[in-house]
């Protein structure tokens, strides 16, 4: 597919922001100041302040001597910056791939984005609206290259959209500084009276090289499409992305599911192409009022299953705000994994129907009680109770170890043993009686003592003698004395499980 960038340029970025929380400054002459060098030193001024000869690096004082009643208003540190960066990523509706292009322009890489405004002319159209809206002063151009995109909305005049194949032409008449050149070069141009690009491309690129460096003749490559350029994009994308574009924004729920349903059976068919499935999935909605909403989804397995995947994003979208109206969705999935015939023997549950019906539960259940609610263990290679048991990263983890059948376990183990009270006969007698938060227990049978030695090569302390005990209820609990019964000093028991 042929590269297609948009370059914007905001001549008036800082003093336009300004503006829009502070109309009355929208034709007095303000600018935006910084100290330098002892002085103060215009940093931004507004096109009325331009337009009676004050601009950028100029002296306060020697401005104010021109425009008497000229406004001065501190400016931030990296303001700016941060401001490009916010609108960045708002035109991240309009491309996955937005990068900040200082001191005052932002790009986009717009390939296979178009079509979606049926046309360059209306994409470009419908950007530069939307930001001269919002009341920025914006210019804005689209070509085959970064370069010319950069160059044309800057110096071009004329149609913002360059045809595809013309960016030669585009550039030919426009001067040196298109070229984004340092200042000494562009300086250096015109001293030599190179007014026009066309001229320095009719200088040998040799004597180009030996007087101004490599860099021009890169510059020159880079907009002509000889040499190819990236961006480097405010926020990565996702490599499994879907968007759709909406002409009218949508605000109800049957227009937000008609959406994400579309999106689902886009990138689900995307991902079986490849033998991936999602593991994680993100609905984004890019609202008019320029906010951004979006629910997310998890499940326990890869899946491409679209009516799975739908139920499991229904649960969440009455999170999902459209109150201004959605104009563009995006479907993402941000974790991913190989998604293979093999995997569909899931847990040894009768083959692989079983086991995708036992995910997509699981995936339910979880969307409804949050994930934290469900967990599935494996056994691990340790005699210790608390290490013997492990949580498991998915349903297509296989456990090392098999589980322990020739003594009996409880269902329910504490993370953290309980400390209770015991009346026992010593030295290894099963207790009579033990009170576990304040009840009182009678023990009517007793099975033990399973004597679990600390490991000590993870860890020093006492031994353990466990018991299965049941009570007058016929409740079972699985209790152990903690060391041994030496002289006067009497170890302590604990309750560290419940059995069914």
């Amino acid at each position: 597919m042929e590269k297609r960038f948009v370059a914007i340029w905001f001549p008036h970025l800082a003093t336009d922001w300004v503006t829009r929380s502070r109309r009355e400054l929208e034709i007095k002459p303000f600018v935006l100041s910084a100290a330098s060098g002892g002085r103060m030193v215009i940093t931004a001024s507004n096109l009325t302040a331009e337009s009676n000869g004050v601009f950028a690096g100029m002296v306060v004082a020697d401005a104010k001597a021109i425009v008497p009643d000229l406004e001065v208003l501190i400016d931030k540190p990296g303001f700016t910056e941060k401001l490009l960066k916010r609108i960045a990523i708002w035109c991240i509706r309009f491309s996955p791939l937005v990068a900040v292009d200082l001191p005052g322009g932002i790009l986009l890489d717009a390939t296979g984005c178009p079509h979606l405004w049926n046309s360059d002319q209306g994409y470009v159209d419908a950007i530069a609206g939307r930001l001269s809206d919002f009341g920025y002063d914006v210019r804005i151009a689209m070509a085959d290259t970064i370069g010319c995109a950069w160059a044309m909305a800057r110096f071009g005049s004329g149609s913002r959209v360059i045809e595809k194949g013309r960016q030669l032409d585009a550039l030919l008449p426009l001067p040196p500084e298109a070229l984004r050149l340092p200042a000494e070069d562009t300086l250096l141009l015109q001293q030599l009276g190179l007014r026009q690009v066309s001229q320095v491309l009719g200088i040998p690129r040799a004597s180009l090289r030996r007087r101004f460096g490599q860099l021009l003749l890169d510059r020159l490559d880079m907009a002509l499409g000889n040499q190819e350029e990236n961006l480097i994009p405010v926020v990565p994308a996702e490599p499994w992305q879907e968007r759709l574009y909406s002409l009218d924004p949508i605000s109800t729920m049957g227009g937000i599911e008609i959406a994400l349903g579309r999106l689902l059976e886009t990138l689900c068919e995307k991902l079986q192409q490849e033998e991936k499935g999602l593991r994680t999935a993100r609905f984004k909605g890019f609202r008019v009022d320029g906010k951004t909403v979006q629910v997310e989804i998890s499940t326990t397995r890869p899946s491409t299953s679209v009516s799975h995947l739908f139920k499991l994003f229904e649960l969440k979208l009455q999170d999902f705000n459209a109150e201004s109206g959605v104009e563009v969705f995006i479907l993402e999935a941000p974790v991913f994994e190989d998604n293979s015939p093999v995997q569909q023997d899931l847990w040894q549950l009768g083959g692989s129907q079983a086991g995708i019906q036992l995910s997509e539960l699981i995936d339910r259940l979880s969307g409804k009680y949050g994930s934290g609610h469900i967990t599935r263990y494996l056994p691990d290679a340790h005699y210790w109770p608390e290490r013997s048991i492990k949580s498991a990263g998915s349903l297509l983890e296989q456990p090392q170890v098999e589980w322990r059948t020739d003594r009996a376990r409880p269902v329910e183990l504490l993370p953290i043993p309980e400390k209770i009270e015991v009346t026992a006969p010593i030295p290894d007698y099963p207790p009579m009686l033990f009170r576990h938060k304040g009840k009182l227990h009678t023990i009517k049978k007793a099975d033990g003592p399973e004597r679990i030695e600390q490991e000590w090569w993870i860890e020093e302390g006492e031994h353990r003698d466990y018991y299965a005990v049941e009570d007058e209820t016929g409740k079972r609990y699985w209790l152990f004395r903690s060391g041994h019964y030496t002289g006067d000093k009497s170890p302590h028991w604990f309750l560290h499980g419940f059995f069914a």
